[in-house]
């Protein structure tokens, strides 16, 4: 009996050791990130070696449809809308293929990044862009499957996917003068209502100078005048009231009631009446 238990704990011992073995992954993976004027790319892939294979031609067949590296489809994210080809594509994130060539490489991003390799069943309706490049010959092998940024400026960078001989760059255009313009005729234009606003109700609920707070939710208020805001007009008589200035805070929670009633938002009325009630408006 004691031989059975014996053997029977070495067998676990045994099973659990080599559970816990790692050993190096075939393609190793690799997530690698730059910014391109304003935004942020990034790509996750997988590096497969050449290994004395030949690859374009044999390992990877002309005129098929390419996964672009090992394992799960190779993804390229963008934080902003950007260019291929003059083309505009929304920001996110997409599934990288080719179809290589000879003479020529197709350079595809697939909207589903999903697919463990390439889809099972493709979809043309989700392809987000296609493009044709001519790839370059190197004078020296890359053993190393390999996806670099290269060329990098304010407004664009090429996608470069090296192996075995062959270069092929993909070029892609972010919208840094358009984001750069919004950002300077924000800042020249002074703070939006949204800031004002929010920069009163973090002063009145962190207790901070409430003069302040006032003058900050006034201007809000003021901006939006055009089309009032129950919101705005709420924090303003909490403002106000806290400020000690009970008829201004009175003003503006009936006007805050009064759009609230509008709007037929209940929580609004309620709150703006328990305020007219506690400050002898009603």
């Amino acid at each position: 009996m004691k031989k059975i238990i014996l053997a029977l704990f070495v067998a676990s011992f045994t099973l659990s050791t080599t559970a816990q073995i790692k050993t190096p992954a075939p393609s190793p993976s690799q997530k690698i990130e730059q910014k391109v004027g304003l935004t942020d790319v990034t790509i996750e892939y997988s590096r497969p070696g050449m290994k004395g294979r030949t690859i374009f031609g044999d390992l990877v067949p002309y005129g098929k449809v390419w996964r672009t590296g090992a394992n799960a489809n190779t993804k390229l994210t963008f934080s902003s809308d950007f260019m291929v080809d003059g083309k505009k594509l929304k920001k996110g994130t997409y599934a990288l293929y080719t179809i290589p060539n000879k003479k020529s490489w197709d350079i595809i991003l697939y909207s589903d990044a999903s697919n463990w390799g390439n889809p099972r069943k493709w979809d043309e309706t989700k392809v987000a862009a296609k493009t044709t490049v001519t790839p370059e010959k190197m004078p020296m092998d890359i053993e190393t499957f390999t996806i670099t940024f290269d060329d990098v400026t304010n407004n664009s960078a090429v996608l470069g996917i090296l192996w075995e001989n062959i270069y092929a760059g993909l070029k892609f255009e972010t919208p840094t003068d358009a984001m750069v313009s919004s950002s300077i005729d924000k800042v020249m234009n002074g703070p939006t209502a949204n800031d004002m606003y929010g920069a009163a109700v973090y002063y009145l609920e962190a207790g901070k100078d409430i003069k302040q707070a006032q003058e900050w939710i006034d201007k809000a208020v003021a901006m939006t005048a055009d089309k009032p805001r129950f919101w705005y007009l709420r924090q303003q008589s909490l403002i106000h009231a806290k400020a000690g200035n009970t008829k201004s805070a009175i003003a503006a929670a009936k006007k805050s009631l009064k759009y609230a009633t509008e709007a037929g938002n209940a929580g609004y009325i309620k709150l703006n009446t328990a305020s007219l009630k506690e400050w002898g408006a009603m």
